[in-house]
């Protein structure tokens, strides 16, 4: 085998630099770029294509199963989708656990669908106004071909609203490609061997996905502009909130690799690290292709031949080969000439570039039993030594040549064997296309081959939708500021940064619009810093609907106004606001109380003010100005 250190490229030769120890510098010098699509569910009462409830989960009761297997099926121009194909050769059972308040037979493709939910298209395209798009003049429904089972239909209904929007991140504009809106999928339960199950409570409910161009060029810029998509959806409260309500993917590249989608990141903190990685294992299989090409490897060189070595091992003391092989399982080998020394090579941390051939038998063959293959050249008790050179023997390979051994029912290892020659030919070529799942610990899993276009085709059961004049202005009228206008505006009125940042993705921000301005707000009533600060209050009364809201707090600001009340009486009481004493009844009590201060108090000057505060203030609080009765102290014990 080859020694490591002969290796070509430096940058396999050094350990990867982890998340934190990068700068931008260094980013721009691998080519890194990152875009995003966020998901958000949108706020209806019925689900997009038919009239069942939406945002109803049930997560233990089922009243029925269905049992699917999916195949792929011709696009418009005669073609197979790569990811059919692949979702395909996995021969999974599909099981869908169906509850009767929330799925029907449209969800099972057994009924046609309804026209689209009117609510939820005027609410992506005031969202797509938001972002600045062009909205489209018509509205045209697609079919996006999927078979992981995630949609019983396999395919999920969608469509474009709006393209080529911006919205302003620091001193430049992401690029907004396009707004859609779209069906969302079953909720998984478990994926075990050849068996997927999914809850349908959440299948058919509506959302939009915002995709961006790939304008980030740090980690960090990834995570910031997904917060701004998020806030900004948010702040139009169109959309819902909660776990599960919005998710993103993200789409790496640098240079000499190419666009990978890592799947359903629903943490955005999590984003800087998992692309950090990302950044680094495409970097990785840079270098191994140009090593392999320095060896004289090619994709046509790699052999799919596998070897039967069952009998090799018949006997090995290796605890899993073992307790696979007494259940009736197949081992068979796969020599990779010319890949020395490549396969332990890091490619995330704690990630070797091996895992990328266990994670396609795990994912592709079924075989998620882990470990589910052993290395002939690993540094990990596996087989015993004779073992190892029985079964490179029976490869007919020089004794340094790397050799995966696979287990596992024989059809399964099968398609492992071709898979694992698959991902090596893919090394020859660099990056393969991925879909990738976002992983714990930062680092990043095969989930599936990237979709191409041959996946999308026009919908024949929905006629186009035309957006006509009157109502495209109607939903523009409506609009209100954008949280960025929205802090602007109240930095203007000299609200405070962290208030202004907090109100303008906030819900009580359009009370705050509709109550500012009213008797008891600017000149003689409250300040706009202290009606945000009381709107942001969680202690504060809130009354049930936005109607009783907004009669309330101007009933409120106007006793405020007419100095009734003091601003700290609403803190207090949801239900009675306490009156203004006046300054003779305020310091009869004051007096009253101070002649009861407890005894052996602090001797300290600001201690024995606070002490003797936290006492007076028991029957003055809401009724008389903290800053009066401290004015008060202070002049008595001086």
């Amino acid at each position: 085998m080859d020694n490591p250190q002969t290796l070509a490229d430096p940058w396999l030769l050094t350990p990867l630099p982890l998340y934190g120890h990068m700068t931008a510098d260094d980013y721009a010098d691998l080519g890194f770029m990152v875009g995003l699509e966020v998901h958000q569910q949108l706020l209806t009462k019925r689900k997009l294509f038919c009239r069942c409830p939406a945002g109803c989960y049930n997560s233990s009761v089922h009243h029925a199963e269905v049992l699917r297997h999916m195949r792929p099926t011709l696009s418009e121009m005669g073609e197979y989708d790569g990811t059919a194909l692949m979702e395909f050769k996995t021969k999974k059972n599909i099981v869908y656990l169906l509850n009767n308040e929330t799925v029907c037979t449209y969800e099972m493709d057994d009924a046609p669908p309804f026209e689209i939910d009117d609510l939820a298209l005027d609410q992506s395209i005031a969202i797509g106004m938001l972002l600045g798009c062009n909205i489209v003049g018509e509205v045209h429904i697609t079919r996006k071909q999927y078979l992981d089972g995630s949609i019983p239909t396999g395919f999920q209904r969608t469509a474009i609203i709006g393209t080529d929007g911006d919205i302003p991140f620091g001193h430049k504009n992401i690029h907004i490609r396009a707004v859609s809106i779209e069906e969302d999928s079953c909720r998984e339960v478990s994926d075990k061997g050849h068996e997927r199950v999914y809850r349908t409570d959440r299948l058919g409910m509506p959302l939009i996905e915002t995709v961006t161009d790939p304008d980030m060029k740090t980690p960090e810029e990834a995570r910031d502009v997904g917060q701004v998509i998020r806030h900004l959806a948010r702040a139009s409260g169109l959309v819902r909130t909660g776990s599960g309500a919005a998710r993103q993917d993200v789409n790496v590249s640098v240079t000499g690799g190419t666009r990978i989608e890592i799947k359903g990141v629903s943490n955005l903190r999590a984003i800087p690290r998992l692309v950090h990685n990302e950044a680094l294992r495409q970097r990785t299989l840079v270098g191994i292709k140009g090593e392999l090409a320095r060896r004289g490897i090619t994709a046509e060189s790699i052999s799919d031949q596998g070897f039967d070595v069952t009998s090799c091992v018949n006997n090995t003391e290796c605890k899993f080969i073992t307790k696979a092989i007494k259940k009736g399982a197949t081992v068979m080998a796969v020599p990779l000439p010319g890949f020395q020394g490549l396969l332990q090579l890091q490619t995330q941390p704690r990630t070797s570039f091996l895992k990328e051939f266990s994670d396609r038998i795990r994912v592709i063959a079924c075989i998620d039993d882990l470990p589910n293959l052993a290395l002939s050249t690993q540094e990990v008790p596996t087989l015993s030594s004779g073992e190892w050179d029985r079964v490179v023997r029976s490869c007919d390979v020089a004794p340094d040549v790397p050799v995966l051994v696979v287990w596992g029912r024989q059809k399964d290892v099968e398609t492992a064997v071709r898979e694992i020659a698959i991902r090596a030919r893919e090394a020859c070529e660099g990056v393969p296309q991925e879909t990738r799942q976002a992983l714990d610990d930062g680092t990043n899993g095969f989930e599936r081959i990237l979709p191409g276009a041959d996946r999308m085709y026009p919908d024949t059961d929905l006629p186009p939708i035309p957006l006509l004049a009157d109502r495209i202005q109607g939903i523009r009228s409506s609009l209100g500021l954008r949280p960025w206008e929205r802090i602007s505006r109240l930095k203007e009125l000299a609200v405070g940064d962290d208030l202004a940042e907090r109100l303008s993705r906030h819900r009580a921000w359009s009370l705050f619009d509709h109550l500012w301005g009213k008797p008891g707000t600017g000149n003689g009533g409250l300040t706009a810093n202290q009606l945000a600060s009381l709107l942001l209050d969680r202690s504060c009364p809130r009354p049930a609907s936005k109607d009783a809201a907004g009669q309330w707090w101007q009933e409120t600001l106007a006793l405020i106004g007419t100095g009734a009340i003091i601003p700290e009486a609403v803190w207090l009481s949801d239900e009675v606001l306490l009156a203004r004493l006046n300054e003779d009844e305020a310091r009869g009590i004051f007096n009253k109380a101070l002649e009861n201060l407890p005894p052996g108090g602090p001797t300290e000057q600001q201690k024995k003010e606070d002490f003797a505060m936290q006492h007076l203030m028991k029957d003055l609080r809401g009724r008389v100005a903290g800053r009066t009765v401290r004015a008060w102290l202070v002049e008595v014990l001086s």
